[in-house]
């Protein structure tokens, strides 16, 4: 392994910078280039008036392979952790109402009628036979549950998680736990009981952190590992596979600081949102470009607001609040960020981050930042009955802010996986592949660095 472009990863998001921190620890040559400023993608935190804002995650949740590399960044000092007991809140007729967390605290619940507490009761007793095809999450629920339970539960945890649109979201590809255990156990509610991890196994649902001076501390922190083999500003025009000499390289034209440059490499891993890796992959495989249209993203207004805590009309304790589309309010919910971690406010204020737009109102992102503000200053005060305007305010505007696992997501992704098995040196990362969180986007980016040192190490690499 002598040289020294043998991989290339495009993309500096989370899953490209995983993925290059992993194949530096497996000791293989990397470039990693990124057309942004600075690597990271969505993640990014912002400073301004005392106030800790965040353009894009707001949180993460533990899981074992991320500590571990939390642990390895040395910023494990700086990790903070919600309380696990916070409560999240749902809008109902205008009204702030707990969401129940566990099914005991959902059948005592007044958020749920007595018919849909009814149908969570008898669903182990009503087993049906599933679809074999391809189900939407919205079908899913209201035959299992009925149409309150997706209107006031699921449909805004849908929003919060993909800002996606029930109607469209595969069941089996965004939530295939649910549909394991309906088809393993006939029923959800027996699946779940079933799966549930043993009291003092420790593997309970891990905790939600961030970091004392922000998400931004995670993805500065892999950048400044990485070091040289970073290099930002970077945009790549074409990536082409070349056979020469019974042997196959990649060629990647890019344009750096200005300037056309052309590097060589055994292997490149796409970790670009999909419709880059269209455009990158069509000289390689028509096929697979083709394939990578069939996925669609959700543009997303991130706006964070600062407030002194005075102004609110009570206090705001808790996680946030998600917002059924049957309130009629634009924003899909809220994360009250000064309630959940330390140092997002100065003593005496508060932060609110709220997300609005998503696969259900796609046209919010066209509006101009002053009048999504507005909006958003508008639907705090009539919910949270929050009086004059905020102290300090910051907009972003995501075209591709998440991926949508829409109905045949499933299929996509396996074609995209059949061509990488087919086109040897050629790897892709992204969150549209297994799943949108943090943890799951760096897990998968260290999977696809051990599949490119196991090919590099093949005695295949660079052989037609």
């Amino acid at each position: 392994m002598d040289d020294p472009q043998q991989v290339v990863v495009i993309g500096g998001g989370i899953s490209g910078l995983a993925c290059a921190l992993r194949l530096g620890q497996l000791g293989v040559p990397l470039t990693l280039l990124d057309a942004a400023a600075r690597p990271g993608g969505l993640i990014g935190t912002v400073e301004k008036g005392g106030f800790l804002f965040e353009s894009g995650p707001q949180s993460f949740q533990a899981t074992d392979a991320l500590l571990g590399l939390i642990r390895e960044l040395g910023i494990e000092s700086e990790l903070c952790q919600a309380d696990a007991r916070a409560p999240r809140f749902v809008l109902r007729h205008g009204r702030l109402q707990k969401i129940p967390m566990s099914p005991l605290a959902m059948l005592s619940s007044s958020l749920l009628g007595a018919s849909a507490r009814w149908k969570i009761i008898s669903e182990p007793f009503r087993r049906a036979q599933p679809p074999s095809e391809d189900e939407s999450v919205a079908s899913f629920v209201r035959r299992k549950f009925g149409h309150e339970i997706l209107e006031y539960l699921v449909a805004p945890f849908v929003s919060g998680v993909y800002a996606g649109d029930p109607e469209k979201l595969s069941l089996r590809a965004a939530f295939p736990s649910l549909d394991e255990w309906e088809r393993k156990y006939g029923s959800v509610v027996h699946g779940a009981m079933k799966s549930r991890p043993a009291k003092g196994s420790g593997q309970g649902r891990p905790p939600l952190c961030s970091f004392r001076r922000g998400m931004g501390t995670l993805t500065r922190a892999m950048a400044a590992k990485l070091g040289e083999n970073t290099r930002t500003g970077a945009r790549v025009d074409a990536v082409t596979r070349l056979q020469e000499g019974g042997r196959v390289r990649y060629s990647i034209n890019a344009v750096c600081a200005g300037r056309g440059e052309t590097l060589s490499a055994q292997a490149v891993v796409m970790a670009t949102p999909a419709d880059v890796a269209s455009q990158l992959s069509a000289p390689v495989s028509s096929t697979l470009a083709q394939t990578f249209s069939g996925i669609a993203y959700a543009r997303l207004a991130v706006v964070a607001t600062g407030y002194y805590a005075h102004q609110a009309g009570a206090p705001l304790d808790g996680f946030g609040l998600l917002i059924p589309r049957s309130e009629k309010h634009r924003t899909l919910g809220m994360v009250w960020n000064s309630s959940l971690f330390p140092g997002r406010a100065p003593d005496g204020q508060m932060t609110i981050t709220s997300f609005l737009g998503g696969a259900t109102d796609p046209e919010m992102t066209e509006k101009p930042d002053e009048t999504i503000a507005a909006i958003v200053e508008d639907e705090n005060a009539r919910i949270l009955a929050i009086s004059g305007q905020p102290i300090a305010l910051a907009v972003w505007k995501h075209p591709k802010a998440l991926p949508q696992y829409n109905l045949g997501h499933s299929r996509i992704v396996a074609a995209i996986r059949d061509a990488e098995r087919a086109t040897p040196g050629l790897y892709f990362a992204g969150n549209y592949l297994t799943g949108p969180s943090i943890g799951t986007c760096i897990e998968q980016g260290f999977h696809t660095a051990d599949a490119v040192r196991t090919y590099l190490q093949s005695g295949t690499a660079g052989r037609t």
